[in-house]
């Protein structure tokens, strides 16, 4: 079992950062991958980036070149620094963490994201106004 707590949402203008952060307590179990997916209202989850236990990572689209995904793994701790925010970044940020998805290779074969891993946190509200 592992149990997700995300900060660090807020509302900032276009342009903006913010560093979203996620701290992890593991109980029984072990995490191999970790990511962010979000949500906007009336949209589907989105998994914005991913990062595997080697530290190789991966993004969607819309924010490679934004975002960098980063984890310290003698904290538990997982980052998301967004930079240069937009309005349609806007949602709620989630953290999540797979014991069983061994990398990002494996991830992406399967068709997955952070959307299907197997714990997930609360979320963080981050809103970008223009």
């Amino acid at each position: 079992q592992v149990q997700l707590v995300e900060s660090g949402g807020g509302s900032v203008q276009a342009g903006g950062s913010l560093r979203l952060s996620c701290a992890a307590t593991i109980y029984d179990s072990r995490i191999l991958i970790m990511g962010w997916f979000r949500q906007a209202a009336g949209k589907q989850r989105e998994g914005v980036a991913h990062i595997d236990q080697d530290g190789s990572t991966e993004y969607a689209d819309s924010v490679k070149g934004r975002f960098t995904i980063s984890r310290d793994k003698a904290k538990n701790t997982l980052y998301l620094q967004m930079n240069n925010l937009k309005p349609e970044d806007t949602a709620m940020y989630y953290c999540a963490a797979d014991s069983g998805i061994p990398t990002i290779a494996t991830m992406k074969h399967l068709g997955l994201s952070a959307v299907d891993f197997d714990s997930r946190g609360q979320g963080t509200q981050v809103t970008v106004s223009s």
